[in-house]
């Protein structure tokens, strides 16, 4: 869009400056996305726990309640993406105070591969005494 105006005889013309400059938008979307990446995988590790390993398995993407047992046999519970550690004997009675339907929820169970069959069967008899019966554990698959 141009202006003119007269001074003095001469015509002068003026251009109105109508382009926005992104660059700064730009800077903040790469900025922010470079924070996204970095910090992504620091929330989804959680508790550290030695997997053990099996051929089959499957990737899941959505949230899902995961109940952990680490090496010295603490158990805890993720709820809103945070692992709260947990007694044994409160597993069942937490489990069972949500508000979904305890027969159609999934429960995700990861125990370290140095954990004794008695402390993960504990664990595993706790969540089926709160109703659910769909119980999945978690593994790693071997590396190739």
């Amino acid at each position: 869009m141009a202006f003119s105006s007269r001074t003095g005889g001469r015509v002068q013309t003026q251009t109105a400056l109508a382009d926005i400059n992104i660059t700064p938008l730009v800077d903040v979307v790469l900025v922010l996305l470079l924070i996204f990446m970095l910090t992504a995988p620091v929330l989804q590790s959680g508790i550290d726990v030695a997997i053990p390993h099996t051929r089959s398995t499957q990737t899941l993407t959505e949230q899902r309640m995961v109940v952990t047992i680490d090496k010295d046999q603490n158990v805890y519970l993720q709820t809103n993406g945070a692992d709260k550690q947990i007694n044994i004997a409160d597993l069942a009675g937490l489990l069972a105070a949500t508000e979904q339907n305890p027969a159609k929820r999934t429960v995700y169970v990861r125990a370290d591969e140095r954990v004794p069959f008695g402390a993960f069967a504990t664990v595993m008899e706790s969540v089926k005494r709160a109703g659910i019966t769909n119980i999945s554990i978690v593994t790693q698959p071997f590396e190739k």
